[in-house]
């Protein structure tokens, strides 16, 4: 967009530059013609014995035909560089936000390396992100195996409470489906008719890998309907236990397999370079949870400073162009100059 603006002033400058050196030329011309036929006149003879014998002397009329043409192209050369002024101001109005959050319910989400739990912090964060957002509208997605969704909606708290009333044990299949969850979130957007004509991103909370379907491919025709993902990676590589919870929400020790082993949960170098692929595929950014934080509060201000800065409401000077004027008055003088003739018409004899 900046690189179009720069040379649009570009080519106008040379087309300005142009026409100058145009006009410069015409008029040295001009002033070059008068001045050879002054010199044939010297060389044909005297010029006051040459006087007598001149029926008329056109050099007066010259000068005037010179001279309208000269400003004629002047104003000709004004109308082509368009010039402009302002006329009043209209209001832009403010550009919509779309965001659906598609959040990770699979178990290892019990984790505690994030306090109270990953998925208390993140559905607290959440709930804090749409909090921040007003104007905005939200649409969720819930995950493990398979997705739930909710549709956009003004209604922010809503979305919350969608959040707030899920625990990773309510999913009825377990697992880190990604790709799934993704392509809900588009199914989310495209059953929407008026998200096509707003901002739209998808913020992605999870903290494994998909080892079914293809994620990044997912990113890449969102990027197609212009929906961005931006993706808060929970947890990393370092083993972390995950808590055995009951239906009563309460922690009875540790999960463990059949063998009797504490089940672990790390996130692989290629889930890391997964993840942010699908961020880079769709132009959204990756953010990793540290110091004891999810990484939402991190997206959460980008959006906010998106909300203030690109997508607020905002007043613009309308300008018009007035190129006609000086190309009326132009036409108006190339026909007076076509209409005065060098010497005045002949009597015929009575």
């Amino acid at each position: 967009m900046r690189w179009g603006h720069d040379f649009a002033s570009l080519a106008g400058a040379f087309v300005a530059g142009f026409c100058a050196l145009a006009f410069l030329g015409y008029a040295f011309a001009v002033v070059w013609a008068t001045i050879r036929q002054a010199r044939a006149v010297r060389s044909f003879g005297e010029v006051a014995v040459l006087a007598p014998l001149v029926t008329y002397d056109a050099r007066a009329r010259r000068a005037v035909k010179a001279v309208l043409l000269i400003v004629a192209m002047m104003l000709a050369f004004v109308a082509l560089a368009r010039p402009k002024f302002g006329s009043g101001t209209r209001i832009i109005p403010a550009t919509n936000l779309d965001v659906v959050i598609v959040l990770d319910y699979s178990k290892s989400m019990y984790a505690r390396d994030v306090v109270p739990s990953r998925i208390s912090r993140a559905k607290a964060e959440v709930a804090r992100l749409i909090h921040d957002l007003p104007g905005a509208r939200f649409g969720a997605v819930a995950f493990a195996g398979e997705p739930m969704s909710f549709p956009l909606t003004s209604d922010g708290a809503a979305i919350a409470q969608f959040f707030r009333q899920l625990d990773p044990i309510d999913m009825p299949v377990g697992g880190t489906a990604t790709a799934r969850a993704l392509e809900a979130g588009r199914e989310v957007f495209a059953r929407d008719s008026k998200s096509k004509d707003h901002v739209r991103v998808m913020l992605l909370v999870t903290d494994g890998e998909d080892l079914e379907g293809d994620p990044v491919t997912v990113a890449e025709n969102c990027a197609k309907e212009s929906t961005r993902i931006d993706v808060v990676q929970i947890g990393g590589r370092a083993p972390e236990p995950i808590p055995d919870v009951g239906p009563d929400g309460k922690a009875k020790g540790l999960r463990r397999d059949d063998d009797g082993k504490v089940l672990m949960t790390a996130l692989s170098a290629e889930g890391e370079a997964q993840l942010a692929r699908v961020a880079q595929a769709s132009g959204g950014v990756i953010v990793r949870a540290e110091h004891g934080a999810t990484g939402i509060d991190v997206i959460a201000r980008d959006l906010q400073k998106m909300m203030r800065e690109e997508l607020s409401e905002k007043v613009e000077t309308v300008y018009a162009e007035e190129y006609a004027w000086p190309l009326a008055i132009a036409a108006a003088l190339l026909m007076c100059e076509a209409l005065v003739a060098e010497a005045p018409r002949r009597r015929r004899p009575a």
